[in-house]
């Protein structure tokens, strides 16, 4: 059993944060205007004026914390003689296979079935039954709501029991400390994603401290 990946959205039905582990096929880069930046850098689009995610920008976004340093135009460092290493010789994995869909028609297609089976339970079971996971042959589909509109979703493992206290522990965690209690994090702009360097390292710890994450 496994994670795939995890979206969350706003009460503006939009895609602020996205972040993956197992996913077979890679996502495919976001058509321009189709996403809020700091969501996910390596889907954003990019263009030669954007700086949003320079690979020479030392600052995380949100967390106002200098995270490292790239700058290829500096003098060399001891590390450049790791070039003659055995290992710097092997080839590099091959890479994913590509979606045929763009991760901003992705994340309009994840949110829509959660909004179309949520309804139909409520339609069908009253105001009482809540929505909180739906499985296929290939994954399952797990949901947390906050009371404040936040949609926390996770795609995992056809096999997987719920994993709707993991989503919470994101919540009360990681989102509470480095998201809602962040002054530098914009909440409910519609301009920008809450992605921050210190959210996603703390929600890849958790997520990959589970026994379920293989």
């Amino acid at each position: 059993m496994t994670i795939y990946s995890l979206y969350i959205f706003d009460r503006h039905c939009t895609c602020v944060y996205y972040q993956d582990w197992h996913r077979t096929v890679r996502p495919k880069t976001a058509v321009e205007g189709g996403m809020l930046p700091a969501v996910y850098a390596p889907v954003y689009p990019s263009t030669k004026d954007d700086t949003n995610y320079s690979n020479r920008n030392t600052l995380a976004s949100s967390s106002g914390i200098v995270v490292a340093v790239n700058d290829s135009d500096g003098p060399g460092t001891p590390l450049a003689a790791q070039a003659y290493s055995p290992l710097a010789l092997q080839p590099p994995p091959p890479p994913l296979p590509t979606s045929n869909l763009s991760f901003d028609e992705e994340a309009k297609l994840v949110y829509g079935v959660v909004l179309s089976l949520r309804n139909m339970i409520k339609k069908l079971s009253g105001k009482d039954e809540q929505f909180v996971n739906y499985q296929t042959s290939t994954y399952k589909l797990h949901l947390y709501e906050t009371l404040s509109g936040f949609k926390f979703v996770m795609l995992s493992d056809p096999n997987a029991d719920s994993l709707r206290f993991v989503l919470r522990q994101i919540y009360s965690g990681p989102f509470l400390e480095y998201v809602v209690r962040n002054p530098l994090v914009e909440m409910d702009s519609k301009e920008r994603g809450i992605d921050n360097e210190y959210f996603r390292m703390s929600t890849d710890r958790l997520v990959r401290g589970l026994t379920v994450f293989q």
